[in-house]
């Protein structure tokens, strides 16, 4: 059974999660749509490419995956189908498809449509068209590259690994992109201190789970994405402690004793 998920910066109750459904629902007739994720802030390519990088790989291989975010294109812009890992990805070449793949695509190709046809309408033909078995080289023009975006990642100076905040969960955990690998390749057996904004919030221990800390402390954690993690047990950081996206972590080596897990 052929599976569409849909990712979007509707919300459930917004007509055009109504209008691709139904006409996925027509034109693609028992497959199973999945929303794979609604209501990412709009125009937001950073949060949509890092749910579906996360995401995607844990549905079957050939899922069709589509993409609604900043989707109407502009004049230099295609709506493109992209084959990669074995999985298809619809959208526009707005630069997200380079921050969703760690690894250049198999195959890219540009839409063939009729000049002001909706994005949606575009999409919803590329999935029925891939469904019912047509090659992509039939669906459009071949490319050889797509649009770039830079992704945001952590640098590392002298005994000091400088990351920011990526991306804010549901319950306000704040995940950063400093990854395991990174932290261990200049930290591993060293003592560290975990700045957050600045001296007034750091922690100088990860832990393994939130539980681990009394209800109300703050602990720094990889998750399992492998990705460093800040959080409060039982509570929402990122409004306590007015994280963002874009809030700055610095790792740096621990020169002096301190509180384990200050906030103040």
């Amino acid at each position: 059974m052929p599976v569409i998920t849909l990712t979007t910066e509707w919300r459930n109750d917004d007509i055009y999660h109504g209008i691709i459904k139904g006409k996925l629902c027509r034109m693609c007739p028992g497959a199973t749509i999945i929303d794979n994720a609604t209501g990412i802030p709009a125009f937001n390519i950073a949060h949509a490419s890092f749910v579906i990088r996360n995401t995607y790989e844990n549905y079957p291989k050939g899922t069709i995956h589509i993409v609604c975010v900043h989707s109407e294109a502009l004049k230099d812009q295609d709506y493109l189908i992209v084959r990669a890992k074995d999985h298809y990805f619809i959208g526009t070449d707005n630069g997200i498809f380079n921050l969703i793949l760690n690894a250049g695509p198999e195959e890219i190709v540009s839409i063939t449509h009729k000049p002001g046809t909706d994005e949606l309408d575009v999409f919803a033909t590329a999935a029925s068209d891939l469904i019912r078995g047509k090659k992509l080289s039939d669906m459009g023009r071949p490319l050889k590259i797509i649009s770039e975006r830079i992704p945001l990642r952590a640098t590392i100076e002298k005994d000091v690994i400088i990351g920011s905040i990526i991306f804010i969960d549901s319950y306000g955990n704040a995940i950063s992109n400093i990854t395991r690998e990174v932290f261990q390749r200049v930290f591993e057996g060293r003592n560290y201190r975990i700045l957050i904004q600045s001296n007034k919030n750091r922690t100088e221990r990860i832990y393994e789970r939130y539980s681990d800390v009394p209800v109300g402390d703050m602990l720094a954690r990889f998750n399992s994405l492998d990705l460093l993690e800040i959080a409060i047990n039982g509570a929402n950081v990122s409004e306590l402690l007015d994280l963002n996206v874009g809030t700055v972590l610095r790792i740096d080596l621990r020169v002096e004793a301190a509180s384990p897990n200050r906030l103040f």
